[in-house]
């Protein structure tokens, strides 16, 4: 499975963007879908999580009713509306895929994308 991230930008803070994940290949392994993100001098930390179903979501406290995590199957496509940012949202965020029930830990994702930086200024 490869992915490609994209959408990430510069952003005022209250703001929105809306990352984008596109998934080819064996598509049709991946049962989690993931958001992560690591910030400048940080771990990497979970963000949100899809089941391939679409019915089973999974947030990251921080970000509990700012973002949302959607998923399109027929389009191998995975997003992530980001709403209400904060200075501190700022960081790089990957897109992973889980052959299994990924949810938040980072060592159950098998495959990564390159990350699509998100900077938000205050």
């Amino acid at each position: 499975v490869q992915l490609q991230a994209s959408g990430g930008g510069l952003v005022q803070a209250g703001g929105s963007l809306r990352l984008s994940c596109a998934a080819s290949g064996r598509t049709s392994s991946s049962y989690d879908m993931g958001w992560f993100r690591q910030a400048p001098g940080k771990d990497r930390e979970f963000v949100a999580a899809i089941r391939l179903s679409g019915e089973s979501t999974l947030y990251a406290d921080s970000v509990k009713g700012r973002f949302t995590i959607s998923r399109d199957n027929a389009k191998n496509m995975v997003y992530l509306q980001t709403n209400s940012l904060k200075p501190e949202d700022t960081a790089v965020y990957y897109c992973a895929s889980s052959r299994f029930l990924g949810r938040s830990n980072a060592s159950r994702y098998q495959y990564w994308g390159q990350g699509t930086l998100v900077t938000v200024s205050s």
